[in-house]
């Protein structure tokens, strides 16, 4: 009876673990903690530097659902990006409008397909986002699929538009 419950168990974790493996989001570099450090001394997994002092700390996460679009059942793609902070000081970003990130829809050559600010109104609204330490800030924004093709690769890239250095991009593949 043991073994049956166990082998239940088994079974269960296996089916939430392939579940949660449908959409991961691309990550950038994630702080270690001591005892990871510990285990995989020579691993190098460090908080990204970035040049403006500002902005040491974030992290972006971006998901992109679904992972491989149906373009005849998905006319909007989900962006959701993630922007934690895992630096030991507040990080304070300033905006003289109330856009806070751009998103560019490219294809395999590069090239800029569409932009989410072509869709969307810009007012000169001045605002400030503050990221605590070990809190994180979410935009849950959606971005057309009309100038997609069915079977090739493209490309969705999030960055914010008064900091070029917070920038993540994640790859998808389109179908029919």
């Amino acid at each position: 009876m043991n073994r049956r419950a166990a082998l239940v168990l088994f079974v269960l974790a296996l089916a939430a673990d392939a579940a949660a493996q449908e959409a991961t989001p691309t990550t950038t570099l994630k702080k270690r903690s001591w005892f990871g450090r510990i285990l995989h001394p020579f691993s190098s997994t460090s908080l990204p530097e970035y040049k403006d002092l500002r902005l040491r700390g974030l992290t972006l996460d971006l998901l992109v659902t679904p992972q491989i679009v149906k373009l005849s059942e998905t006319r909007q793609l989900q962006v959701k990006l993630i922007v934690t902070n895992l630096g030991k000081r507040a990080v304070t970003l300033d905006f003289p409008t109330d856009q806070r990130i751009e998103i560019y829809l490219r294809n395999a050559a590069e090239t800029i397909l569409t932009k989410w600010t072509d869709n969307h109104a810009i007012t000169p609204k001045p605002a400030t986002v503050l990221v605590n330490p070990q809190e994180h800030v979410e935009y849950n924004e959606t971005i057309a699929t009309r100038e997609l093709a069915p079977n090739k690769v493209f490309s969705v890239e999030v960055f914010f538009p008064q900091y070029p250095e917070l920038r993540v991009r994640q790859k998808f593949l389109t179908e029919r």
